[in-house]
């Protein structure tokens, strides 16, 4: 049996960021009170702002994030 490698770790991260890209401003965010707009100056040092600037981030490198999908595919292949 084989144990979690810095491998898997990555392959983690990776499901991780792929969630959070997927998320939808309007359908999602928004309702929720999570939106981009409403988290200003020292509002964005809590932890929930931190958490909204890291979702907006990943969204926002959706193309490197479609290179790390494709090598991860390639390497498991």
């Amino acid at each position: 049996m084989q144990g979690m490698g810095f491998w898997t770790l990555l392959e983690g991260c990776l499901l991780l960021a792929n969630a959070l890209a997927i998320l939808n401003d309007e359908r999602f965010l928004v309702p929720r009170g999570w939106s981009f707009q409403e988290f200003s100056g020292l509002r964005r040092n809590s932890l929930k702002g931190q958490l909204i600037d890291l979702i907006y981030a990943v969204q926002y490198m959706r193309i490197p994030l479609m290179v790390a999908n494709t090598i991860v595919i390639v390497v498991k292949l």
